[in-house]
């Protein structure tokens, strides 16, 4: 490491009767940390702050980039509160990074041509992404992953590209293959090291998180690197060559192999940098010149290392404003400096956990490993304990729950054995989670982003007055950065608010002071078939005689739909009351789409469709030009009908003998099946049929959130049942019962809650199962959810639904026998009723006239929507090295 000479105490003040300049160059995450800890300590109202960014918008969330690809924009990633710049007097210069810095007359200048005296120089200017220095590396198509800008340029090359290669298989690698699948692309991912994520997690780890990748559908290449990028005459990539010879045909290449700390202009203005890279610091943030400091992922820190995660960041920029604080004349006092930090993290990857903590490797002498590993379910996890019983660290993958018990932990003997530690939670005696906060000392960690403690929260709860969550995030800033304390955050909250005679707030919404449990035994013991009748009589006092809100309007509508046939309720879902209770999709009994038009989606039992069937959905499809899509539940999806044409495909659908799939509604949606013994060597149960017995039995039933299962022949399980709400596997004595299990942005695979299971047993058992998840759970709660939140989890549900032990079987089976004898096709019902078809227009005042802004343009002999983009100014296009165009 380079070393720094001594340098005075404090920074030199401006001279006397003037305001002090401060200039920070770069507005990322831990600048605007930097911004508000300077606010906090009132130093934004004697100096002034010019900040100088690279980019052409303010700070934002680099931890939620990926989410950009899951609904966010940019607006939404923002850190910056529209009047923060403007209520502390801050100069902002956005894509005006600075070029230049002048130690000797102690300016900056920008690349506009701005120039700033300053009296303190704070460098944030972060890091670059290392590209490694393959031939063809500069191809068009070749990109990296780092800003917003980075994202809308690989979104906008993608729509031509079916192929895609992630060179990088650590956090931001991972990321970027997330995002390259969910933009429809057959993503690679090229890691030199021998697994993925090799700094966080162990050899282990490493397999299971592999395991759960590759099984997303992700091709893994492991302990290989990139030998040259191909390209065609017009220079765009076509493949990548590996160290090992081999070749991967793609049409876009995405490097994520690591960063660079960005320490240029410290180089050139003569301040010492690391040997591999990093502005040189002492504990207070401070560089070889003492009117200029250095914090995040540019600074070489005093214990010798770049920090590249947000945390340190934050704390360097605590240390740096609380110094600077005192230089510059506030008077309230340095923070405590900086001497390392807390490499523990957790985040989830493509949809999987993956947390690490202290000593995460075991390279502490005599140290010992307690291992769980369940290949087949994609969770391992690792504890690391120490010669006399302490807690040093650990890995988990897959499985990350316990982690915000099991970091604070670090450094201390476990109140519970290391074994029970790493047991699953519905194991015997298992389950970190189960001790709960009250396990944890005052002193413990509880939000690493920000250095909050379990005791900070207590305070914020006793005496500050916080009674909610937002309210302890904004007192503390606990659960703003990476969200991954969230959890034991509130578990903190609520035992203290419970411990001082607090009564925690339950209710549904501000209308409704019940659970949506509750609500649902009220409206089945006092048979109410109404909104308004449960409203007035079992409402907030201030809001009876009220029309209820977003919340409880739905929520309320599918408690009375699913238990139309017991309480005497009508179950077509859009019949007085009942229309005006639904969501929009419900609404319509179709899926409203990005420009106004709408899916449909008939049902296909168990996958199983004749020849005729299938020829009618084109013809309809073919007619109605219409996007045709086959889903992953096993159906045909047809997109782009205007509202006022889905009465007409309907009638086409229902005289062909299809009804509505319910892929609008929280209800059932499919279940699929594999071929099973009929036609596969490997069947041991005729899927097929079950499957189909099943969709039909549960078509049409409303829950707290959609339902999806699937049945699979043998234990190979092609229709991956384990991914399932209920899934059904079958073996040599019938058939297994799994339930809890969900895929999409939160996977967990199910539980088995019954084995061996004849027909009847089979059918008596989900019967009771969705009865009381339909009871018990929350609004718009999933099964895996309910699983892990209902008090007992899968043991207290087995006794239940199984056992009986709560003597509630018998009204379990009678509620599910209702609704099978009650079921009426919602397509079939509109379209036998007049008044009911009159809904279906455009506009109500030309009920004739179509939705002119409906329209759409060809794409690969289909039709897509043709979206009006908005207007904006044209941005920069970075190159590899960071530079402009």
């Amino acid at each position: 490491m380079t070393s720094m000479p001594p340098h005075p105490e404090a920074t030199p003040a401006a001279a006397p009767g003037t305001t002090p300049t401060l200039v920070l160059i770069g507005h990322g995450m831990v600048g605007q940390r930097f911004l508000e800890e300077l606010a906090d300590r009132g130093v934004t109202e004697r100096t002034r702050v010019v900040v100088l960014c690279e980019e052409p918008r303010p700070a934002y969330d680099r931890v939620q980039l990926t989410s950009y690809f899951a609904g966010r924009s940019p607006d939404d990633l923002s850190l910056v509160d529209p009047d923060f710049m403007a209520r502390h007097g801050i100069e902002l210069h956005l894509g005006d990074p600075a070029t230049a810095v002048d130690r000797t007359t102690r300016t900056v200048t920008a690349r506009s041509g701005l120039t700033v005296r300053y009296d303190a120089l704070v460098l944030a200017t972060g890091s670059y992404p290392f590209v490694p220095p393959v031939p063809g590396k500069d191809s068009a198509g070749c990109f990296v992953y780092r800003t917003i800008e980075d994202l809308l340029a690989i979104e906008e090359y993608a729509k031509n590209a079916r192929t895609g290669v992630v060179v990088g298989g650590g956090l931001l690698g991972l990321e970027a293959a997330g995002a390259l699948k969910g933009l429809g692309l057959r993503t690679h991912i090229v890691e030199f090291a021998p697994r993925l994520m090799a700094l966080q997690v162990d050899e282990g780890g490493g397999r299971a998180l592999r395991r759960t990748v590759e099984e997303m559908g992700l091709e893994v290449h492991t302990g290989v690197g990139g030998k040259e990028i191909v390209a065609d005459g017009a220079g765009a990539v076509t493949a990548m060559g590996l160290s090992d010879d081999s070749r991967i045909e793609t049409d876009l290449v995405v490097f994520s192999a690591g960063v660079r700390p960005r320490d240029q202009l410290a180089r050139d203005c003569g301040l010492p940098v690391g040997e591999r890279g990093g502005i040189v610091v002492d504990e207070r943030c401070r560089t070889a010149d003492p009117a200029v400091y250095a914090i995040g992922e540019c600074a070489l820190a005093a214990d010798g290392r770049v920090y590249g995660l947000v945390a340190p960041g934050y704390d360097m920029a605590r240390t740096a404003a609380g110094t600077l604080a005192d230089a510059l004349g506030a008077g309230t006092g340095a923070a405590d400096g900086f001497t390392g930090a807390d490499l523990s993290t957790k985040l989830k990857l493509l949809g999987v956990d993956v947390a690490s903590f202290g000593d995460a490797h075991g390279a502490t002498d005599g140290c010992l490993d307690v291992v769980y590993s369940d290949a087949r379910s994609g969770v391992y996890k690792k504890l690391v304990i120490g010669a006399e019983g302490e807690l040093l660290g650990g890995v988990l993958v897959g499985d990350a729950e316990a982690y915000g018990m099991l970091r604070p932990l670090t450094g201390s003997v476990p109140p519970v054995s290391p074994e029970q530690l790493v047991l699953p939670a519905g194991a015997a005696g298992g389950g970190a989670a189960a001790l709960g906060p009250s396990a944890l000392p005052d002193s413990a960690v509880l939000c690493n982003c920000h250095n909050v403690t379990k005791g900070t929260v207590r305070a914020a709860v006793t005496e500050h007055s916080c009674g909610t969550l937002p309210e302890v995030k904004k007192c503390t800033k606990a659960g703003t950065g990476c969200g991954s304390c969230v959890k034991s955050l509130t578990a903190v909250m609520n035992d203290e608010l419970a411990a001082n005679g607090a009564t925690i707030d339950t209710g549904l919404c501000g209308c409704f002071p019940h659970t949506r449990a509750e609500l649902y035994e009220i409206v089945r013991t006092l048979r109410l078939t109404t909104f308004a009748e449960l409203l007035d009589s079992h409402g907030r006092p201030e809001a009876r005689n009220g029309d209820g809100c977003e919340i409880c309007k739905p929520t309320v509508g599918s408690i009375i739909a699913s238990l139309a046939p017991s309480v005497g309720a009508d179950g077509y879902v859009l019949d007085g009351e009942q229309a005006a209770l639904q969501d929009t999709n419900d609404h319509f009994l179709a899926n409203l789409q990005r420009n106004g038009s709408y899916s449909i989606v008939p049902r296909i039992p168990g996958g199983e469709i004749t020849p005729d069937k299938l020829i009618v959905i084109g013809e309809v499809a073919r007619d109605f030009g219409l996007y045709t899509k086959i889903t992953g539940g096993q159906r045909i999806d047809l997109f782009g009908a205007r509202v006022d044409q889905l009465p007409q495909v309907w009638a086409r659908l229902v005289d062909a003998g299809f009804e509505s799939g319910h892929a609008y509604g929280k209800a059932l949606r499919t279940v699929k099946s594999c071929v099973g013994q009929t036609w596969c060597r490997y069947g041991v149960q005729d899927s097929v049929r079950m499957a189909i017995e099943l969709e039909l039995r549960y078509r049409g039933l409303r829950s707290p959130h959609k339902l999806k299962s699937a049945v699979s022949g043998c234990a190979r399980e092609c229709a991956e049942a384990r991914g399932k709400d209920f899934g059904v596997i079958a073996t040599s004595n019938g058939w297994n019962l799994y339930v809890g299990g969900n895929g999409g942005a939160d996977p967990r695979h199910a539980d088995l809650l019954a084995q061996d299971l004849s027909d009847a047993e089979l059918i008596r058992l989900i019967d009771r199962f969705l009865m009381f998840y339909i009871r018990t759970a929350d609004r718009l709660e999933r099964t895996s959810a309910w699983l892990e939140r209902i008090e007992g989890g899968l043991d207290h549900v087995r006794d239940v639904v199984v056992h009986d032990s709560l003597g509630l079987c018998d009204e379990l089976e009678a509620l599910m026998a209702a609704h099978v004898t009650h079921y009426r096709d919602e397509w079939a019902e509109t379209l036998a009723d007049p008044e009911r078809l009159a809904r279906f227009v455009s506009f109500v005042n030309a009920p004739d006239a179509p939705d002119p802004s409906v329209r759409f343009v060809p794409e690969r002999d289909q039709v897509k929507p043709d979206l009006t983009l908005l207007a904006g100014p044209t941005l920069p296009i970075r190159t590899l090295e960071g530079t402009s165009v």
